[in-house]
């Protein structure tokens, strides 16, 4: 080879290198994020927590209960990962110099070739549809307040991003002479080709060059963003799924402090004055900010995918009330991002998510049997709701008359223990 291939190849290998290398940095700093919430193991049955994997991560089960979204969201996932297979190939020409190298496998090669450019096609009619549906149609679930400004810009230049990924894809396929003149494969590209077949050779290569080039460049920038976007959870469904809830969607956790002080009171030898090991701190009850959570809940908030469907699914979203179980997410997920530069000056609770939002929860699960990745809002709500009651006494007043009366009269309503069984009367 001369001089150019061999700087080429160095190129790319720098482009690469500097590429995975910052996506790497990345994820550590994500994991890092994840950890600073406190450790808890993976409840439930792990067969039933792979079996999740298999149909909600992977298989994409809830999706498809929306059927329009979820099957185009399906396709643009299905086929988006089978044509970036191609990017090996491009890996391996790039670092070597050769140029399609799978080319060899003979006939095969076309078919696969042919099957990727009609899944692009595919892909960027969906990925167009889908900007309409944000853009032009106004479905509501994106016009919430929480999804202005940046999320919105997120949401649409993920759009492009795949758009123009698809079009550099079939333009390089299009504009490669030798690919069209093997005549095998050419699906789609092959209708594209008459366009461009009175071009100079020199001209179609530089253009194949150039689209080559920006191809692999922006599969690279598209990893690279996904850190600093809600399409995380291309990466994070996975984990997220597999440590998502097994357990009834109304069983709630018990504290293990609370859990030792009843057995405390329950223990006739045990001395409930004693004094505490020297040097420990008392547990925290509940979650007034991000560190007090688990790292699964912390996990749930950075693959939130902001679709909205918990939030359109919420009876207290739906009936007016100030509560959207997505803001919830994004409001973790932002306040644990921004946690290096603010510190303690604010905190999950309060700066963040307000206690309105969190008393007007009804606890039904609606949003966690809504979400396509597994998150659990409910959690998170009933996390900070322990904390309001159990550390700052802040039930709202009707919670507290209700609770007053389960104390005194064994039921929420204000009547004497002795009319209790009246209503059999009736």
């Amino acid at each position: 080879m001369g001089a150019w291939p061999n700087l080429s190849n160095i190129i790319f290998a720098l482009i690469l290198t500097a590429g995975v290398g910052y996506f790497t940095y990345n994820m550590r700093r994500l994991i890092a994020a994840i950890k600073k919430g406190r450790p808890i193991a993976a409840v439930g049955d792990k067969k039933e927590r792979w079996r999740n994997v298999l149909y909600i991560a992977l298989g994409q089960s809830k999706l498809v209960k929306r059927p329009v979204s979820g099957l185009m969201h399906v396709l643009v996932y299905i086929g988006f990962i089978i044509i970036n297979i191609e990017v090996l190939e491009i890996v391996i020409d790039g670092l070597l110099g050769t140029h399609r190298v799978f080319q060899s496998i003979g006939p095969l090669y076309g078919v696969l070739i042919g099957t990727f450019e009609v899944l692009a096609v595919l892909v960027f009619l969906a990925v167009v549809v889908f900007w309409l549906r944000r853009n032009v149609l106004l479905i509501k679930r994106f016009l919430s307040p929480e999804m202005k400004g940046w999320p919105k810009t997120d949401a649409n230049l993920i759009l492009y991003f795949e758009m123009v990924l698809m079009g550099l894809f079939l333009m390089m396929n299009a504009t490669d002479l030798s690919f069209q003149q093997m005549n095998q494969g050419n699906w789609i590209s092959g209708m594209i080709y008459p366009l461009v077949q009175n071009w100079s050779p020199e001209q179609l290569h530089m253009i194949e060059r150039i689209c080559w080039w920006a191809h692999i460049i922006g599969i690279l920038g598209f990893l690279n963003y996904l850190y600093f976007s809600k399409h995380l959870h291309i990466l994070l469904a996975f984990p997220n799924v597999y440590y998502g809830r097994v357990t009834p969607a109304g069983q709630f956790e018990n504290l293990d402090s609370v859990t030792e002080q009843v057995k405390l009171m329950m223990d006739p030898t045990a001395d409930p004055y004693a004094a505490p090991p020297e040097g420990s701190v008392p547990e925290k009850f509940g979650a007034s900010d991000v560190t007090d959570l688990t790292q699964v809940q912390l996990l749930n908030a950075m693959t939130c995918t902001e679709c909205g469907r918990c939030t359109s699914e919420c009876p207290a979203n739906q009936t007016g009330k100030l509560l959207s179980p997505r803001k919830i997410m994004m409001d973790t997920r932002d306040r644990l991002m921004a946690l290096p530069e603010e510190g303690s000056d604010k905190q999950l609770l309060d700066d963040y998510i307000t206690r309105e939002e969190l008393w007007a929860c009804t606890t039904c699960n609606a949003c966690v049997e809504a979400c396509p990745v597994s998150s659990d809002p409910v959690s998170i709500i009933m996390s900070m709701r322990q904390y309001l009651v159990m550390e700052q006494s802040a039930a709202p007043s009707e919670l507290n008359v209700t609770m007053n009366n389960i104390e005194n009269n064994a039921a929420p309503w204000p009547f004497n223990q002795q009319d209790r069984a009246n209503w059999i009367n009736e």
